[in-house]
Order: structure tokens, then sequence, then C-alpha cells
């Protein structure tokens, strides 16, 4: 694909991200941006996961920058991962498993350190899977990290080696 006609599909998939009509058109336009791996989506979607009120079309953008791995995405989608912290922390029954792992599965392909803290959060879960995944996320972001909570761990908590709070 030359680059006009990359460019011409780019600004029509965002233009279907903001402007579509439909959850299904919006999800769409989201996924195909994630496959393009364009950099320069990557505003645009923090935006729209800002805006964006269906939670298939979130988790969809979220998909998306997690794809394009750019670490300017971390921050929007570490708010989003907060959000579903204080769902289960506060009920369990409003907490979408499948938008925490589609969260951590994002910050994973970005490895970006910041994101340590929030997905430290799931190390000690009681659903195995999300155990699991945050373990994996550990390996990918921070190799050495058993290594460094096993220094760190008598005196602070996870969340203060690492050096954000919820």
């Amino acid at each position: 694909m030359d680059w006009n006609s990359r460019n011409a599909k780019f600004n029509a998939l965002i233009n279907q991200l903001f402007h579509g009509k439909g959850w299904n058109n919006r999800a769409n336009a989201a996924l195909e941006l994630g496959l393009l791996k364009d950099a320069r989506a990557v505003n645009l979607l923090c935006r729209a996961l800002q805006s964006e009120r269906d939670p298939g079309v979130l988790n969809n953008i979220i998909e998306a920058l997690g794809r394009i791995g750019d670490p300017k995405a971390t921050l929007r989608i570490i708010e989003k991962l907060k959000e579903e912290i204080n769902h289960f922390k506060n009920n369990r029954m409003q907490f979408d498993k499948l938008k925490v792992i589609i969260i951590i599965e994002s910050l994973k392909k970005i490895k970006d350190k910041r994101a340590l803290p929030f997905i430290s959060y799931f190390l000690n879960s009681p659903v195995e899977e999300l155990k699991i995944l945050s373990e994996q996320a550990f390996d990918t972001i921070e190799p050495d990290w058993r290594t460094i909570i096993d220094k760190e761990r008598e005196e602070k908590s996870i969340q203060d080696i690492f050096k954000v709070n919820l």
C-alpha cells in the first residue's frame, strides 16, 4: 500500500472512530487503526478513550494502543485500569475481567515501567488468570522484578518499590 492510500485509509478510520454510526463501526475502526500500527493514531485514540462510553469500543481502543506500542498511551490506559481496580475493590459485580485482561496485555506490549505499580495490584488476585497475566507482564516489562521485590520487600510494598500510589 502506497503512502497516499495508507494516509486516506488512516483518515477514514479516524473519521469513523469519532463519527461512526453505531458502536460496531467505531470498534472496527479502532481495531483497524491498531493493525495499521501508525503512531499518528496514538493521541487520537487516547482522546477517543476518554470520550467513548461503549465497553466494546473502549476495549478495541485499548487493544489498538497496545498494538501500536507507544508509551504516550500508558497514562491513559492506566486511568482505565484504575477505574477497574476501584470497581474490584468496591463491588466485584461491576468488575470487568475482560477489560482488565485487555489492559494488562496492552501495557505489556507497550513495556512502560510506569504501569508496574498498577499491574501489581493483580499479582495477588484471587482470579488466577489475572495473577498469571500480571506476572507475565512484569516478566516482560521488568525481567528482574522478583529480585527487586525480594531485596526491598522487607521494608516496602510493591507499589512503594515502583514509586507510584493508587
